[in-house]
């Protein structure tokens, strides 16, 4: 397993921009898929995009197509998620998890390693 540690979460107006980050320890690393999850108050976690392990694929959520970007420097040991044109909607507590030789699944079961979480909160 990896250790994650989120960081980049804030209070931003609708329409503004955030870059979250998942620092991970250890040197392997670079062979896990790394997924970002959101969970807002009553409702259950979802994904919001995932990268491969080998960093040749992404997917995201509908609801973010076209505004957030994931990205990986494994150098860095650091995946981001940058967020463009926020929501208020987009308010969630966000969670990166990695998943060792992942595909990028959309299931959190996939993921074996969690962070502690940022909070995103986006003002109307």
């Amino acid at each position: 397993q990896v250790q994650l540690v989120e960081s980049g979460g804030g209070l931003v107006q609708a329409g503004g921009s955030l870059r979250l980050s998942c620092a991970a320890s250890g040197r392997t690393f670079s062979r896990y898929a790394v997924g970002w999850f959101r969970q807002a108050p009553g409702k259950e976690r979802e994904l919001v995009a995932a990268i491969s392990w080998r960093g040749d694929s992404a997917s995201y959520a509908d609801s973010v197509k076209g505004r957030f970007t994931i990205s990986r420097d494994n150098a860095r040991n650091t995946v981001y998620l940058q967020m463009n044109s926020l929501k208020p909607e987009d308010t969630a507590v966000y969670y990166c998890a990695a998943d060792l030789y992942g595909p990028g699944s959309p299931s959190p079961q996939k993921y074996d390693s969690w962070g502690q979480g940022t909070q995103v909160t986006v003002s109307s």
